[in-house]
């Protein structure tokens, strides 16, 4: 039984050999890979079978035994398609004479749904910076567009002044592809913009003079510098919820849905080229489409 484990060792590792050489694979892949298809031979071995003697059903079992235990399904569904791989390489080289993965579907695994803040929370992170400074109202001021626009981070601190057009409220924003879009900023994100412009900025000003936010040395200001910023000024608002880079982002696109946004109104702010991109939003205002199902409908039962 060892010579037969030793074999199984020895195809895994050709079948490796032959994804590095076809795509390039890193070292942290190939081994997430071995060990993939190590645990199928483990728990086919305590069994009595083997990798080139496992039929449909066995791996089926494998995949329910791993559910079983609690892996979750994005786990699954990773291991899944490395024993995919690995069985549509065994039939290519012709180790076998059918593919007993060939027609498993993969989980369906849903997609991780992005962390929001409620609006008392964006209030209150807007309220943290320090405007008798010219970076609190730098601060503000990049909030205020952040969360009046949805733009993503990268958009954000590269925009220039020739973007922004106060007249009519727009800011000119060139996204992923450099596919290029116009945003409303609103009323609000305008006065602190414009304050802005005024007062602080002509004291940040460095050698860029079209950078519209610059940091203190007056040059682009990178995603690690701002993303420390939101952290420093959450802990200022007291918000205490898990923030990410594109925590506006999120919160942008979740409010106007609460508040009866279309949704392909929301995909064309958020720059999204597909609607299912967009859609993921639906899921997080659905707690809110209840409780305005359970205050207004006749038969809710309230």
């Amino acid at each position: 039984m060892s010579d037969t484990r030793d074999a199984q060792a020895r195809l895994i590792d050709a079948w490796l050999d032959q994804q590095w050489l076809e795509k390039g694979l890193s070292e942290n892949s190939l081994s997430n890979y071995r060990r993939d298809v190590r645990q199928l031979a483990d728990w086919l071995h305590q069994r009595g079978g083997s990798l080139l003697e496992a039929q449909r059903y066995q791996l089926l079992e494998f995949l329910a035994a791993r559910h079983q235990l609690g892996i979750s399904a994005r786990t699954v569904a990773r291991q899944l398609s490395a024993v995919k791989s690995f069985y549509r390489w065994l039939k290519r080289e012709g180790r076998l004479p059918e593919d007993p993965a060939l027609l498993i579907e993969r989980p369906k695994t849903g997609r991780p749904l992005p962390k929001t803040l409620t609006e008392a929370d964006v209030e209150a992170l807007l309220d943290a910076p320090d405007l008798d400074t010219p970076l609190g109202l730098r601060d503000r001021a990049m909030l205020e567009v952040l969360y009046a626009t949805g733009l993503r981070v990268t958009e954000l601190i590269t925009l220039t002044q020739s973007q922004i057009n106060p007249r009519q409220g727009l800011v000119r924003v060139i996204g992923k592809g450099d596919k290029e879009r116009l945003v409303p900023l609103g009323e609000e994100a305008l006065h602190w913009l414009v304050r802005y412009l005024r007062e602080g900025r002509p004291i940040l000003l460095g050698n860029d003079q079209e950078l519209l936010f610059p940091s203190l040395r007056g040059t682009c200001m990178t995603r690690q510098t701002f993303w420390h910023r939101i952290k420093q000024m959450a802990q200022v608002a007291g918000v205490q919820k898990a923030l990410s880079p594109h925590t506006l982002r999120h919160a942008f696109a979740t409010h106007l849905l609460n508040h009866g946004a279309d949704l392909r109104v929301v995909q064309l702010l958020l720059g999204h080229s597909d609607l299912s991109t967009t859609q993921i939003y639906t899921h997080v205002a659905q707690q809110r489409l209840q409780d305005l199902y359970q205050k207004h409908h006749p038969r809710s039962g309230t």
